[in-house]
């Protein structure tokens, strides 16, 4: 199975459409801005590792907070970057966009890696990146 587009997401259950949901989609954006302490703290204790899960869970719920508020239901984390590259590209730069992708790739190397060993510099470019992809997802909320 190939994912390349918003059709195929759907197509294959990836993606669900729901009943939009403002208070899940605030909760979302809630949770985004807790796991931004939790990245902080890991970095303090130089888990680079546990930081970059924490950097990139921000983004994820970040996301679904903009799912939410769509009236859809991801079921997978590739299908979430598709959705936002697909929908979102023309109000969030798809650098920014971009870095869901990258970090939920680290995120995976990170987690189940042999060979991936995160230095400090990975922990703080993640969480900088977190920080600037909420901050567009906030905006968009707003």
């Amino acid at each position: 199975m190939e994912i390349r587009n918003i059709e195929d997401c759907f197509k294959f259950r990836l993606l669900r459409k729901i009943a939009p949901d403002r208070e899940k989609s605030k909760r979302s954006l809630e949770i985004a801005n807790e796991r931004l302490k939790g990245a902080e703290n890991a970095i303090k204790f130089k888990m680079f590792s546990y930081a970059i899960l924490e950097a990139y869970m921000m983004m994820f719920h970040a996301s679904r907070a903009l799912l939410y508020k769509d009236g859809i239901q991801e079921k997978s984390h590739f299908a979430l970057f598709i959705y936002l590259r697909d929908t979102y590209s023309n109000k969030i730069p798809l650098p920014i966009i971009n870095f869901l992708n990258i970090h939920r790739t680290q995120r995976h190397e990170a987690l189940y890696g042999l060979e991936f060993e995160p230095k400090l510099q990975d922990a703080v470019t993640a969480i900088e990146d977190a920080k600037l992809f909420v901050k567009e997802i906030e905006r968009l909320l707003r």
